[in-house]
């Protein structure tokens, strides 16, 4: 049997398969204006790599912001639920979760068997989430893959007082005007970003192991940032944007597969 978890983001859309043993093929796109066919496209991208068709498919569950619309799912779960769960099969002791996407962070806190008990979501503004980094990034004409590395060679990280877009980058102009270097103001805004979502974290109690998931995992300037300021290290899976849809597929089995 075969199962597959859709995780329709607000930047990224990803899929995973899996049978009763292992996974098998995951798929990741970016998000289009029309959730029902970013779902089909990332579907047809993960059945490809898998070399099955939807037939073959026991059962399909959705998360994410689109999640409702995905016609082809059998079930629809939050994407707390799922990242607790996909974190869960990847990482069994973890215990804390921090979750970056595109437009969200969200910090959750699980349960010896995978299950959420606690979580804290900043929905408000772009701050802390992989827009407001790509905002930044665009101002400072410096490709969004770099900004991480780049951080990582700066003397100090810059004060940036405020993380609200506007206002960040009100005062990186300032910086730049009085000579700055690209390399510190972009430390200053990782260490902004840090600061944010350690709040988030403070609110669910962070506990050891501690896990981070979504696109920023894979940006070395915000996740070595803020493992300083928790003082822990931090988990980062492989592929750190798939573990939604992971936790979709690994539902889809137990509801759907009866397992």
């Amino acid at each position: 049997m075969y199962f597959a978890g859709i995780d329709i983001g607000s930047a990224s859309s990803k899929a995973v398969i899996l049978n009763e043993h292992k996974v098998l093929a995951a798929h990741l796109i970016e998000t289009g204006p029309e959730s029902r066919a970013t779902a089909r496209d990332v579907m047809n991208g993960v059945l490809n790599a898998a070399g099955l068709g939807m037939d073959d498919l026991t059962g399909v569950v959705a998360t994410g912001y689109g999640r409702i619309n995905v016609p082809f799912a059998g079930e629809v779960i939050t994407e707390i639920a799922c990242h607790a769960k996909g974190v869960h099969a990847l990482f069994p002791r973890a215990r804390t979760i921090l979750d970056m996407g595109g437009q969200d962070c969200k910090a959750i806190r699980i349960d010896e068997r995978g299950n959420h008990v606690a979580f804290a979501m900043n929905d408000k503004c772009a701050a802390g989430t992989g827009r407001f980094l790509e905002i930044m990034a665009d101002y400072l004409r410096v490709p969004l893959a770099e900004i991480g590395p780049l951080s990582q060679t700066a003397t100090e990280d810059t004060k940036i007082s405020n993380v609200c877009t506007v206002f960040a980058r009100s005062e990186s102009a300032r910086h730049l005007r009085r000579g700055v270097s690209k390399a510190n103001i972009l430390g200053g805004i990782h260490a902004a970003t840090a600061d944010r979502v350690y709040g988030l974290l403070k609110r669910v109690g962070l506990e050891a192991d501690f896990v981070i998931s979504g696109g920023i995992a894979k940006n070395i300037g915000v996740v070595r940032r803020v493992e300083a300021r928790v003082g822990l290290p931090a988990h980062i899976s492989e592929e750190p944007q798939i573990i939604g849809a992971l936790g979709a597929a690994y539902f889809a089995r137990e509801k759907l597969g009866g397992r």
